[in-house]
């Protein structure tokens, strides 16, 4: 039996918890681990939260085969399209988005990765709303090279985002058309060239728990800032749109585990949230402490005024936004 008190202190202490008392953690009693998870991050991160926002920058026609994204143009699925977009749309949606008091707020562009003439045209509306605005840019176009981030950095974006979707071992069973090495090599230009990343996954396409926290030592690996949880929301078309969508315990189960893994890290519940009841309160009780708030890629979210009086009500704390 764990002494889960002496156990937080450890992790406050500096203590990197292995993957075998991860797993160990992973068979205790779910409401005392939450609970418990729920004191860490007060103990580490206080009652601070972070909201983020995206905008669908570029949509669909992707050439990647991940089977549980609706984006894929392997799979049929009733989505709009469109390419890059322009400077007029992007600047006025940061700008509603710092009105809002959204801290950081990110361009989501399709595909493997986008063109170095994409990124010159990013890089003028990056350079311009960083001189601008005072919400943070984050950026998410694909599989980069250093010299794409490095420009994206002298633009004035401050994170990069590159999700690793799921553990190593179990990859290859959800794409074919890119590696995991590729993913941890743009993490790690990232990295070099001083931005700060968001990296995350989906849980619920079929992995195991163990999957789940090999993904996190990834992550702590690496040094990601900031981990979006996804929680799978299967998509009619895809590959992957038969899958059940997981039970909130599990998916409590799973943020703890992961605030136990990182627990400097800002956990982020991210799509699949209007899953879940009430919010997703019980996740944001189980150690997550920042969120994506307003609509996803290709599925609908919550508002920020709804997400602030529901976590407010839970004793977080945020700026309130302000008038331009």
């Amino acid at each position: 039996m764990f002494q889960i008190e002496k156990l937080i202190e450890e992790v406050c202490d500096g203590k990197q918890l292995s993957k075998e008392t991860l797993l160990a953690l992973a068979s205790f009693d779910g409401d005392l681990l939450q609970q418990a998870a729920n004191r860490l991050r007060e103990r580490i991160k206080g009652t601070a939260f972070e909201f983020c926002s995206i905008i669908n920058g570029k949509s669909g026609k992707c050439s990647e085969d991940c089977k549980y994204c609706a984006q894929s143009a392997h799979y049929a699925t009733d989505i709009p399209c469109h390419g890059l977009l322009g400077r007029e749309e992007i600047v006025s949606f940061g700008e509603r988005q710092e009105v809002s008091g959204i801290s950081r707020f990110s361009v989501v562009t399709s595909g493997k990765a986008l063109t170095d003439s994409e990124i010159d045209a990013l890089c003028e509306i990056y350079a311009e709303m960083s001189h601008t605005l005072s919400i943070q840019c984050c950026a998410s176009h694909g599989l980069l090279s250093r010299a794409q981030l490095q420009k994206l950095k002298d633009a004035g974006v401050t994170r990069y985002h590159n999700n690793l979707e799921t553990s190593r071992r179990f990859f290859p069973q959800i794409c074919t058309t890119h590696t995991y090495d590729e993913k941890t090599a743009t993490i790690r230009h990232a990295k070099e060239v001083g931005l700060s990343v968001c990296s995350g996954g989906i849980i619920g396409l079929g992995e195991s728990m163990e999957d789940r926290i090999d993904m996190a030592l990834e992550l702590r690996e690496l040094g990601v800032d900031s981990v979006p949880i996804n929680v799978f929301q299967p998509i009619p078309g895809t590959p992957l749109g038969h899958l059940p969508i997981l039970a909130e315990e599990e998916i409590c189960q799973t943020v703890a585990l992961f605030r136990f893994a990182l627990p400097r890290a800002d956990i982020r519940l991210a799509g699949g949230r209007g899953q879940l009841a009430d919010m997703g309160r019980r996740p944001f009780l189980s150690g997550a402490n920042a969120t994506i708030t307003g609509d996803m890629l290709t599925t609908s979210g919550f508002s920020v005024t709804t997400d602030k009086e529901m976590l407010g009500e839970i004793g977080f704390t945020f700026s309130v936004g302000r008038n331009l």
